[in-house]
């Protein structure tokens, strides 16, 4: 099954303020999108109304042809969406285990692969409120892709990682693409959306149009 997203004439409205206008999307899974814009352009607000978050005031989104707002059922979403907060007290690996306790979909030992695979140690016995800011953004990323999502909505995803690690976090990003998934990305950084996108929609004031690989020009 190929896995699909798509957003059916989407607007949202806060008070007298549009926040999104008419946006249609056709999305297929095995690829990666790229969203830019500047902040406040409205790339936040459709992600998480994309992902089921909030609801459209307008407009309709279907994942696998289901209606986001309307499933009965489970669909496998990973995210990153404006500040993710973790349980601070907490290791690594315990905050997985707390994440991944809410749907059961993993085991353990999946869970320990997904920070093996970002570079971290699942046996660290650290509390992540004394994690380096790159540290932080790794297990955000662990904690997004570890349930194999069908759908994953990326935004800023190596934010305060270095280079290094911005290498095996494109990579993870490429991979997860060939695995099938539907993958968003908004990223402030040419390389991510360069190196990954294979089509790249702009973002103004809430409108949402399509460009040329790379960023629309200012």
């Amino acid at each position: 099954m190929q896995h699909s997203l798509s957003a059916e004439s989407i607007s949202k409205k806060v008070g007298n303020q549009t926040l999104l206008h008419h946006i249609s999307l056709e999305l297929k899974g095995g690829n990666i999108y790229g969203f830019v814009g500047q902040n406040g352009s409205g790339k936040t607000m459709l992600f998480r109304t994309l992902s089921g978050l909030i609801r459209p005031t307008q407009g309709t989104v279907l994942l696998d042809g289901e209606n986001i707002h309307k499933r009965h059922g489970s669909l496998r979403i990973g995210m990153i969406i404006e500040n993710c907060a973790m349980w601070p007290d907490l290791t690594g690996m315990d905050n997985l285990l707390c994440l991944g306790s809410l749907n059961h979909l993993i085991s353990p030992r999946e869970m320990a692969e997904a920070m093996r695979r970002v570079g971290l140690a699942p046996d660290n016995r650290l509390p992540i409120k004394k994690y380096s800011l790159g540290m932080k953004q790794r297990l955000i990323i662990a904690q997004a892709v570890m349930e194999h999502p069908a759908f994953l909505f990326l935004d800023e995803p190596t934010n305060a990682i270095d280079q290094e690690g911005s290498i095996v976090i494109r990579r993870i990003i490429s991979e997860e693409a060939e695995r099938g998934a539907v993958i968003l990305l908004a990223s402030h950084i040419s390389q991510d959306i360069s190196a990954l996108c294979t089509e790249v929609y702009g973002m103004e004031d809430g409108h949402c149009f399509q460009v040329e690989r790379g960023f629309p020009p200012s």
